[in-house]
């Protein structure tokens, strides 16, 4: 499995030649210039979108949604209310809740507990936030989306052992580096790919202190740069 980050909570994860994007936010992304998503830089990594994960409907999650789907026609997978909100203007969605796992082409998936809030930009209702906990025959993920430290996170490693997890770390709208430390002791994964933190001045973090938290607790924090992947 590869994953590539891009920004933000913004990621590609590569499964048997499925491509499946994360929360895209480029557009309305204060890194970013209107431009840069059509530029060479960035076309190079979107050559392929089979599905588009949503953990739920802030702007900094959903703002690129309709460009991609319509794009390469992909299949937006996320709670039943997001789901319904892009269904009706024309685009393929499978909607979910908190339930069983489901199976599709790249593995299973789980639509999980998160602890955060969700509406669209309009002010339309986005559904109970949530997170993806993903089971494939490269190693299982989870995808917590935006989320507090919360104790259902221990329930996550009942269902299998993790390779990676991915987790905010940036405070503020949810968990800081510390609380990320006690989630994925709670997960029992100890490889955390680290994600929305920087992108806005609120949510800045020390780098290498990060790291070196997560080092001193035998713990490995990934902060990837732009365009960057690592494979589990």
């Amino acid at each position: 499995m590869k994953i590539t980050f891009f920004t933000h909570s913004t990621y590609m994860l590569e499964i048997h030649k499925n491509f499946l994007l994360v929360d895209p936010f480029f557009s309305e992304n204060p890194i970013f210039n209107n431009n840069t998503l059509l530029s060479n830089k960035y076309n190079q990594f979107f050559e392929k979108i089979d599905y588009i994960l949503l953990t739920h409907a802030h702007y900094d999650h959903v703002c690129d949604v309709e460009i991609f789907a319509k794009k390469f026609n992909s299949l937006i997978i996320s709670n039943y209310e997001i789901s319904n909100f892009f269904n009706k203007k024309g685009l393929k969605t499978y909607g979910i809740n908190y339930g069983s796992f489901i199976t599709f082409p790249f593995g299973k998936l789980k639509y999980v507990w998160a602890t955060h809030s969700s509406v669209f930009k309009d002010g339309t209702y986005g559904g109970n936030p949530g997170g993806f906990l993903l089971h494939t025959d490269k190693g299982n993920i989870y995808l917590s989306g935006d989320t507090s430290l919360t104790y259902e996170m221990k329930l996550i490693p009942k269902f299998g052992k993790l390779k990676i997890s991915i987790l905010p770390i940036g405070g503020i709208y949810t968990m800081d580096v510390e609380e990320a430390i006690f989630a994925s002791n709670f997960l029992q994964c100890d490889k955390i790919l680290g994600v929305h933190y920087d992108t806005f001045e609120s949510i800045k973090i020390n780098r290498e202190k990060a790291k070196k938290n997560f080092f001193d607790n035998q713990k490995q924090l990934f902060l990837l740069e732009m365009g960057e992947s690592i494979w589990i």
